[in-house]
């Protein structure tokens, strides 16, 4: 049987799987790719991009094609609650932090900003950046079976085109294969959690909607409609993909019915239910069944396997996260991978993306199940007592707008309803606050400190070890620069202040003599590489002028160093942090 060799071989080449692909190619990994179809994402599935995987991807120079063929946030920033397009109005949200109040909340977190970018067009950016950079991929190509030992892995694949099987072998593998995943199922992870909850349609389709939704631009408009669902009430959801002619409707059904068939005719009545309208001529591209899952797996690798993306979490499209938290677990684990090939870290480093990740996606999980709990009372605030049909439901849409004292109360209630609604599409802290603790980060032993709000809602910035990096802008000949511009693309940085630009520069220094590390020293203050400006990094780093933030590569603070006389101890803290 013929055998290829190669440092990664990764299974899968969703976000998950393409993003591992271009970061390791991008540091000079070999790695093959494999995509068991024969193109990219179809379909426009996953759609929210949010400001920490915006940084990843202008961490690998990919941000401003990201943005070009993206939804920019003012763009999606109204989220709209209706009976359908063409009917009753019940509220409106400014989601995705386009409220002044949390837009600076927003803008004070990043340089970068969430936008609303669908998988069919973020994945051929990455998928086109990883072949450049020198991936090998191959299509229409299937894992079958993989064993591990001492040394590597080997993996049996299979040409779908031509029936061909043949070997690879492999230093490490990644299972980015998703929620089926066959890396998951042999290496036996155990999930926790439950799948298969209820049954889903979406309906990818053209049509032009502009004189129903230009004067209200919104990425998703929500729709509560009898059907399939909590008392005989279902919820469906329009989906803006290209203003205003490319749409993706969802819709409900009852898997104790039966499988729908999925026909042109049956989209064309789910998209016409719920706009409202049925005169509007429509054009299907795609009919598809999903059902929600709520799990994770309780370990993310195995020896010299990983997964990641949903083969290792899987949840519902609330707070659109899937392809964020996919995407961010290969930034967390590229690097390490290629640390330890290069030997510039020891094996033992890996086992902090068990320690970090896991975490992550637990949290993640749990956030969206819980979400759920926020829905029942838009339903409830209708008054439509189960089953409901399609006269007693037409009833209270007319009796709710009526102008007794009653209804006033039950209006303030569906407002109450609309506002309570607002964690959907508000997750601020649960995108930027994810906090390592694992032996890849060094700390001084004292307590992390606790945010004053719901971590999960609201942004904390902290420059304690193992939070990302602070957002802050500098500037460089009178020209502003973010400070991420400063760390990652797959080296340890460390900033300082113009006190301590030397004794860090020589500690640097001998941890490239020692170590065989390059790490990257920025002085940042008047007179300085980079220019305090605004005076933020300053009073925000939490160390003294002579003090120094050490980054890695994926933005995290590896370590803080209060002042310059703990300069020399840059090489033990890095021989530490990359367990050598």
């Amino acid at each position: 049987m013929t055998t290829i060799e190669t440092d990664v071989l990764i299974a899968g080449s969703g976000p998950a799987g393409a993003t591992a692909a271009v970061l390791l190619s991008t540091q000079g990994i070999g790695n093959i790719m494999l995509n068991r179809h024969g193109s990219v994402a179809n379909s426009p599935r996953a759609h929210i991009t949010n400001q920490r995987t915006m940084e990843i991807l202008r961490d690998l120079g990919l941000e401003d094609q990201a943005k070009a063929w993206a939804m920019e946030q003012p763009m999606m920033g109204t989220t709209v609650w209706v009976s359908s397009l063409a009917g009753l109005e019940f509220g409106r949200l400014q989601a995705w932090y386009t409220h002044p109040e949390w837009k600076g909340q927003h803008d004070l977190a990043s340089a970068t900003a969430i936008c609303d970018l669908p998988q069919d067009r973020l994945e051929p950016i990455l998928v086109t950046a990883a072949g450049l950079r020198g991936t090998t991929q191959l299509l229409n190509t299937e894992l079958l079976t993989f064993t591990q030992d001492s040394g590597g892995v080997t993996a049996q694949v299979r040409d779908r085109v031509t029936g061909n099987s043949y070997e690879i072998r492999a230093r490490y593998l990644i299972g980015a294969d998703g929620g089926r995943s066959t890396v998951v199922e042999q290496l036996g992870l155990p999930l926790e959690g439950e799948t298969r909850e209820g049954g889903n349609v979406n309906v990818v389709f053209k049509a032009d909607l502009s004189h129903l939704v230009a004067h209200r631009p919104a990425d998703m408009f929500w729709m509560i409609q009898p059907g399939t669902g909590h008392g005989g009430l279902g919820l469906g959801v329009i989906r803006m993909i290209q203003p205003y002619k490319r749409f993706m409707a969802t819709w409900g059904y009852d898997p104790a019915e039966g499988t729908p068939e999925l026909t042109d005719e049956y989209g064309t009545q789910i998209a016409h239910q719920l706009i409202g309208d049925d005169t509007v001529p429509v054009e299907i591209e795609s009919v598809s069944i999903w059902s929600v899952n709520h799990v994770n797996v309780t370990d993310n690798m195995a020896g010299r396997v990983f997964v990641a993306g949903d083969a290792a979490h899987r949840h519902s499209p609330m707070h659109g996260l899937g392809s964020n938290t996919s995407i961010q677990d290969s930034f967390n684990l590229a690097w390490k991978i290629a640390y330890v090939i290069k030997g510039l870290a020891g094996p033992e480093l890996l086992e902090t993306y068990r320690a970090e990740r896991v975490p992550v996606a637990r949290k993640l999980v749990d956030r969206v199940r819980r979400t759920f709990d926020v829905i029942p009372p838009m339903l409830t605030a209708l008054r439509l007592p189960p089953p409901v049909g399609k006269a007693a439901y037409d009833a209270a849409l007319a009796a709710i707008g009526g102008p007794t004292k009653e209804n006033a109360s039950q209006r303030k209630e569906l407002a109450d309803a609309v506002l309570g609604t607002l964690p959907i599409f508000h997750t601020h802290g649960m995108e930027m606050n994810q906090f390592y603790d694992s032996a890849a980060v060094v700390t001084d032993g004292q307590p992390a400190p606790q945010p004053e709000k719901d971590p999960e809602f609201w942004y904390f910035p902290s420059t304690f070890p193992g939070h990302h990096l602070i957002h802050v802008w500098l500037t460089k000949d009178q020209r502003k620069a973010p400070l991420i511009d400063l760390v990652g693309k797959g080296r340890f940085s460390v900033l300082t202040g113009p006190s301590g630009g030397e004794a860090w520069k020589a500690a640097a220094a001998l941890a490239r003599d020692k170590l065989g590390l390059e790490v990257t020293v920025r002085s940042i203050g008047l007179g300085g590489d980079y220019q305090d400006t605004y005076g933020t990094f300053g009073r925000h780093a939490g160390i003294a002028e002579d003090g120094a933030l050490l980054v890695r590569p994926d933005h995290i603070i590896g370590w803080r160093a209060p002042d310059s006389t703990q300069a020399g101890r840059l090489t033990d803290v890095l021989r530490r942090l990359l367990a050598r």
